[in-house]
């Protein structure tokens, strides 16, 4: 080759590598203009020897690649047994890559059972935040649980000041289930304004996670301890339904597109273990975590797999689609997996979802009108998993659900059609962080009403919190954590209300 022509063509690849973002570009010296852990970090998904540490480069957050420059970065991590990082017990290097947002997710392994451990992560001169996390116990201990879980967190409605109190518990492990961020266009009369307009692009998630993980209390509470996630509507789009949006007027392809987006956000943005899949549009989260034998913890989807909500949505009559037997939630394979793994032998098997299992008639007397979003608008499918539980795992079942804003307590029956059936589980449904904003005060006339429609419902709360558990091999006791008021900042946190279910006996019992 002409020695011209070759230096002539080095020098413009060399041009070409000095501003064009490519693949085979790693830097492990970079230079941030901005701190480049303004998003915090996280862990999540722990086994008995690991978990899943989490972290995402982002110096100027709301800049396209949050401010990187596209190569691909590494980024150094750490786990220790001391908050000084005295003694290391593992450590490596990962690579943070503009394909998926300059996220990274370590799946540390070899790590003892059962213990606390320290963990941060550097990339060139800079160091982040230093996370707690925590291993399961070995596989047949039955070591007691420490837990909280929550949901809905609407930026615009109030600050997150539950999550900040949350940050504070002595817990093992945090569970978080669905609508981890909102999807509407900013308001700007709301208490705090969420950024552009209604999301929709692969950015458009990007920039809302990064306004949500930007909240100094979240990030506390994510550092206090691993985190199990998952995911609800708003991740998407409000009450969706498989391929069906909440104004169905975007094609099966168009939300196929939105879907892939907004689930590709929300993988960059939570430490979760997830398989993968050849189409983010179809990402699967459902996933088992093992507290030893203590608890199996089965993490469900219900919004990718069901059939579209009945009776035109909302809260509604019954109608003859109402009743259709094949009308599903979780999907066929989700309901088989979930049913297969009720039949271990762990103590409690616990169903951490996102919509109330429990009927709720909304109609004082002997008119019928239920929400058709939440499984009381899959009756069939409602019942046919109760009916399994009554057989596989009685009274060992408690189910965590979220989305309603609201605080309930709920015995589950093995067969609501049937009002005589017995109880086979405890339901407990945590309120939101913010959404709904401060709430209000429920009359005792009010619940007394309510409940002489729906018997099984115990007690129901309409403020701001979380829930925090103690699990043993005998007892689970939940103590609703609750704050006054979320629009404006500063408020205490104290127990509302506190119950417990025994091991194998039916029924829930009001302790405080």
């Amino acid at each position: 080759m002409d020695r011209r022509l070759f230096v002539s063509d080095l020098a413009g690849y060399a041009a070409l590598c000095a501003v064009v973002p490519n693949i085979w570009r790693v830097t492990s010296r970079p230079t941030f203009t901005e701190y480049p852990f303004a998003l915090g970090v996280a862990s999540g998904d722990p086994t008995p020897t690991g978990g899943v540490l989490w972290t995402r480069l982002a110096p100027r957050p709301f800049e396209p690649d949050g401010g990187m420059d596209g190569t691909r970065t590494t980024v150094d991590w750490e786990v220790a047994d001391d908050e000084q990082f005295s003694k290391v017990v593992k450590r490596g290097r990962a690579v943070a890559a503009p394909e998926l947002s300059f996220s990274v997710h370590v799946d540390v392994d070899g790590l003892a059972p059962d213990r606390w451990y320290f963990y941060r992560f550097t990339s060139g001169p800079a160091v982040s935040p230093v996370g707690r996390f925590r291993t399961t116990p070995a596989d047949g201990a039955t070591t007691p649980l420490a837990m909280a879980f929550a949901s809905c967190q609407h930026w615009e409605q109030g600050y997150f000041t539950a999550l900040d109190h949350l940050a504070k518990e002595e817990i093992d492990l945090a569970f978080h289930l669905g609508d981890y961020i909102y999807e509407y266009a900013g308001n700007r009369k709301a208490v705090r304004v969420h950024h552009g307009l209604e999301i929709r692009t692969i950015d458009d998630y990007r920039r809302r996670y990064a306004q949500y993980k930007s909240d100094p209390m979240l990030q506390r509470a994510h550092e206090r301890c691993p985190w199990m996630v998952t995911w609800d509507d708003h991740e998407v789009d409000n009450n969706y339904a498989g391929l069906v949006g909440e104004n169905r007027m975007e094609s099966d392809e168009q939300m196929r597109n939105r879907r892939a987006a907004a689930y590709q956000a929300w993988w960059e943005h939570q430490p979760v273990r997830v398989p993968r899949v050849q189409s983010w549009a179809d990402l699967t989260i459902t996933r088992r975590v093992s507290w030893g034998q203590l608890a199996n913890f089965w993490m469900l989807d219900t919004r990718q797999y069901r059939s579209d909500q009945a009776c035109g949505d909302g809260t509604q009559a019954a109608c003859d689609e109402w009743k259709d037997p094949s009308r599903t939630l979780l999907g066929t394979t989700q309901e088989q997996w979930l049913l297969n793994g009720l039949t271990t032998s762990a103590r409690w098997q616990v169903l951490a979802q996102q919509i109330m299992m429990a009927p709720y008639d909304a109609a004082p007397g002997p008119e019928m009108r239920t929400s058709m979003d939440q499984w009381g608008g899959y009756p069939a499918a409602r019942d046919r998993l109760l009916g399994e539980i009554a057989k596989r795992a009685p009274n060992r079942t408690v189910v965590l659900t979220g989305d309603i804003h609201t605080n309930w307590v709920n015995e589950l029956h093995s067969d609501f059609a049937r009002p005589d059936r017995p109880t086979v589980a405890a339901e407990f449904v945590a309120t939101s962080i913010s959404s709904g904003g401060d709430g209000a005060d429920v009359p005792p006339a009010r619940l007394s009403t309510m409940q002489g429609d729906n018997p099984h419902l115990k007690w129901f709360q309409n403020r701001r919190g979380y829930v925090r558990c103690r699990v043993d091999a005998s007892t689970w006791t939940a103590d609703y954590r609750s704050v006054p008021f979320v629009e404006k900042p500063g408020a205490d946190v104290a127990t509302a209300s506190s119950w417990r279910v025994e091991h194998g006996k039916a029924g829930i019992v009001k302790t405080g």
